[in-house]
């Protein structure tokens, strides 16, 4: 007997837009009481209508989604998600935007769930490596644009014309450094710091 059609359907608070999964979803001739959905920010991961869906899965069962990123936020989480979907509750995966990753099967055969087994795992190894290939190349290009004389953080603050002035008087102590400071319109560090450097 073949087991009931599930959907489910993720927005952040910040796109709001769930439209466009609801519409594949439904396409795809789930009921609208078989749509569990949630409305978080991908920060916040704690999400009951997913965590209600799971505990509604029974062997046999299909969970479809949109897209892969519908169920966690990095691959970590997604290939948790799928090991607990797949091995724990043997219910089935389908991703609307990537026909590969379908674990049904006719019969016996396992080539369904194989096949996105390993697709999955592709990805995950492909977004992996992209994550460290972007973290070296931001540490290549601040590196070389250090080299280059580029100054990271806030821009130093302008020496005024007056400060030399007022240096002058600081230093035959006829004004503190906090009264200098407080011409200039700075902080008493800043003054301190441009009269030891200068």
């Amino acid at each position: 007997m073949a087991g009931t059609m599930y959907g489910y359907v993720r927005v952040s608070t910040k796109e709001q837009c769930e439209d466009r999964q609801l519409i594949a979803l439904q396409e795809y001739s789930i009921s609208e009481n078989k749509i569990y959905m949630d409305k978080l920010s991908g920060k916040d991961f704690n999400r009951p209508q997913y965590r209600r869906l799971l505990r509604r899965l029974r062997p046999e069962d299909v969970l479809v989604v949109k897209s892969i990123d519908r169920l966690g936020r990095d691959y970590d989480e997604i290939l948790n998600q799928w090991r607990i979907i797949t091995k724990e509750i043997q219910a089935d995966i389908v991703v609307l935007d990537m026909p590969l990753l379908d674990t049904r099967k006719a019969g016996a055969d396992l080539t369904g769930t194989f096949v996105a087994d390993l697709v999955l795992q592709i990805l995950s190894y492909v977004a992996q490596t992209e994550r460290e290939n972007i973290r070296q190349r931001q540490k290549e290009g601040i590196e070389a644009a250090r080299m280059r004389g580029v100054q990271f953080g806030r821009p130093r603050k302008e020496v005024p014309i007056q400060f030399y002035t007022l240096k002058a008087e600081w230093e035959k102590r006829t004004i503190t450094s906090r009264e200098a400071a407080k011409q200039l319109g700075i902080a008493q560090d800043t003054f301190l710091r441009w009269a030891h450097n200068r």
